[in-house]
């Protein structure tokens, strides 16, 4: 079984819409682009460098993919994710210069549970808001690795139900930058037979 695990810049309000700069993610006029950068430090990208440098597979969606293979394929500071299978879900399928890509583009709830049960490398998800509301929706989630930002933006596109997931993850790691960013781990909640309503 390989485990799904959602990776997110998050404000403090559920915000996850457009965390590296301000032209990332416009979509519905949002304007406040790049709100993660006051906030790098070290510690922060020491975090992020030991996901980035794991053994991992990306699971996409359309909008994440297309900025990351606008870049990623013509530059040498990711290797991982270069050499990674890529699986981008998109109702297109025109053909992607970045080597290893695969579109999912029908069933697609269908196909990441054969993929997750399939031997593997881990399946790690950035950012895409939607896809991820998908995941969540159809319990396909393993993992939360998460860094929290103590800004509060008041509008964008946010975790899916973050208020309540949990219920369904509990916390396997905490630290605090010195510049404020909680970064989390959390995990799926086993299911008891407690659990169980009969």
């Amino acid at each position: 079984m390989r485990p799904l695990i959602v990776i997110e810049h998050i404000s403090q309000d559920g915000v996850i819409q457009g965390p590296g700069s301000l032209h990332e993610d416009t979509s519905n006029h949002f304007n406040k682009g790049g709100w993660i950068i006051p906030y790098s430090d070290e510690s922060l990208s020491e975090f992020i460098k030991d996901i980035m440098r794991s053994s991992f597979d990306l699971l996409l969606g359309r909008k994440t993919y297309d900025l990351w293979a606008a870049y990623w394929p013509f530059h040498d500071g990711w290797k991982e994710a270069n050499q990674a299978i890529k699986y981008v879900v998109s109702h297109q399928s025109h053909p992607s210069l970045w080597e290893h890509t695969i579109v999912l583009n029908s069933d697609i709830v269908e196909k990441i549970q054969k993929l997750k049960h399939e031997k593997g490398k881990p399946i790690h998800v950035w950012g895409s808001s939607e896809l991820v509301e998908t995941l969540i929706k159809h319990d396909l989630v393993d993992n939360l690795w998460l860094m929290v930002y103590p800004i509060h933006l008041g509008e964008g596109k946010r975790l899916y139900q973050f208020e309540s997931l949990e219920s369904h993850f509990h916390e396997v790691s905490h630290s605090v930058s010195p510049q404020g960013v909680q970064m989390i781990k959390y995990e799926k909640r086993a299911v008891s037979v407690a659990d169980v309503s009969l």
